[in-house]
């Protein structure tokens, strides 16, 4: 059985409309970036699936119209969500896409992440970090959709049209983390099973550990205390929220 939660409440944005826009990252003290390389090795001497990566972070939120949210980001490593932990210094929030996928009958799949991630057993809805463009690219809705359907297909083995998966929340959670959730269209649990255990049957094959180790699925908040492991801050807002629309 789960503990109750300890995450800070998160905020649950509606919106229809999103619009991105880049901005240089903020300038580092050379004692903060020295902090946040030491901070960042021993992470990563201590878990194995930290990887110095390119990733997105958020400079900015606001909202000026009721539906139209307009996200500042900037180009970053994942060392530098290091900076949490270094006093003083400025550490931005991320930014990651996940996909609530429902079934045909109104339930709602959510993924237990494996040990070979940096969040092992941590219950949360398929999806990842945002990697930033190539240069010249780039970084709108519809990659973020492209990104999220990306995220599906690797993960769960299922694929969905980017254009298929509606913007259905913004997130804004621990750290100030943003979350863009998407909705799919609905699949039938049997085959949301049978492509997942393909997913992982191919990782195993070559010696690969999945990202997922399991998947179940929920119709309430009520569902997630009988799951056994922490939860992404974001799930039970999310969750509750798909539950009430359904009704």
């Amino acid at each position: 059985m789960t503990q109750p939660s300890t995450h800070p409440p998160v905020d649950v944005i509606e919106a229809t409309e999103l619009r991105l826009f880049e901005e240089p990252p903020p300038h580092l003290s050379v004692e903060h970036r020295a902090a946040r390389d030491r901070v960042w090795d021993e992470l990563a001497s201590n878990n194995s699936a930290l990887f110095d990566g390119p990733v997105v972070a958020c400079t900015s939120l606001t909202q000026p119209h009721p539906h139209e949210l307009l996200l500042g980001w900037c180009r970053v490593s994942y060392r530098n969500f290091a900076l949490r932990r270094v006093p003083g210094a400025t550490a931005l929030p991320s930014l990651f896409v996940d996909v609530l996928q429902p079934t045909a009958d109104g339930a709602l799949l959510v993924a237990r992440m494996s040990t070979a991630t940096a969040h092992p057993g941590r219950w949360h809805l398929p999806g990842g970090s945002v990697e930033h463009p190539d240069a010249g690219q780039p970084l709108d809705a519809a990659a973020l959709r492209h990104n999220a359907a990306r995220e599906l297909l690797e993960e769960l083995g299922v694929d969905t049209a980017p254009d298929d998966l509606t913007l259905w929340a913004v997130t804004r959670g621990d750290h100030g983390n943003i979350g863009i959730h998407f909705a799919a269209p609905p699949q039938p649990a049997t085959v949301l099973h049978e492509r997942f255990a393909a997913v992982v049957s191919a990782a195993t094959a070559v010696g690969q550990a999945p990202e997922l180790e399991q998947i179940t699925f929920v119709h309430s908040p009520a569902d997630l205390k009988a799951l056994d492991g922490p939860h992404a801050d974001y799930l039970e807002p999310l969750v509750g929220r798909y539950a009430r629309i359904l009704l």
